[in-house]
């Protein structure tokens, strides 16, 4: 468990997270918890991985950043990346989503080889498209909640092509990925409102009318187009 609260530890597994809130530059907190984590897997015979650890900074302070001491873990350092694969996800330094919709795609167009084979061999659509449903409509809606609503119009139209390519092979309306995002966003707000442990439960707050759910405050753009917020929008429309 984290032992400062400024810190989080997400456990998937045998992979372990540490993210740390770095405040005025005092990095003093976030890196006794690395050296916590390192000494507690010690203690129990656990070896860490260090070439396989990374560390990813965002950062979105507009003066000059000063240099950042790597995190060491037993004297070696832990490199440093602008993105990282968590989960299926590729989470950027900047909390974009380029490089998440450039590796999805690439990845499902790679599965459109053995879909266009099925059609040479005169498979039946019905096949076509359970086909396409199990190997890349999942690719490209694995964790969709999480990073579709901020994703740029670029990026959108980059995985539409995927399955539009894949229309054409299976000759089926197969359905686009604005619909995908808006139903797998109902089902997900669906199931937290009826787990009153779920941890986002209290956010869906309704209004004494008991008919529509009270909108969050979203100073920025990333938060507007997270999940809560969209999925508030959605319940209400």
């Amino acid at each position: 468990m984290a032992t400062h609260s400024s810190n989080t530890i997400i456990k998937f597994a045998d992979d372990t997270t540490v993210i740390g809130l770095i405040t005025d530059g005092d990095e003093t907190v976030y890196r006794e918890e690395v050296r916590a984590l390192t000494t507690w897997c010690q203690d129990n015979n656990l070896h860490l991985n260090v070439s396989k650890t990374k560390e990813l900074i965002v950062d979105y302070r507009k003066r000059q950043r000063e240099a950042h001491t790597p995190i060491t873990i037993d004297g070696t350092p832990v490199e440093r990346v602008s993105s990282f694969r968590f989960l299926g996800v590729n989470i950027s330094e900047d909390l974009t989503w380029t490089h998440h919709t450039r590796y999805i795609s690439k990845t499902a167009r790679q599965q459109l080889f053995f879909l266009r084979r099925l059609r040479k061999f005169n498979m039946d659509s019905r096949i076509l498209c359970n086909f396409y449903r199990c190997t890349i409509e999942s690719i490209l809606t694995d964790c969709i909640t999480a990073w579709y609503g901020s994703c740029t119009a670029l990026n959108r139209k980059t995985l539409q092509r995927v399955v539009k390519t894949a229309q054409h092979i299976t000759r089926t309306e197969l359905p686009s990925m604005e619909d995908l995002y808006t139903q797998r966003c109902r089902k997900k707000a669906g199931r937290i409102l009826k787990d009153p442990h779920h941890p986002s439960n209290n956010l869906f707050c309704l209004l004494p009318s008991g008919r529509r759910y009270r909108s969050i405050r979203t100073k920025t753009t990333r938060l507007r187009d997270s999940f809560i917020p969209q999925a508030i929008r959605l319940l209400n429309s």
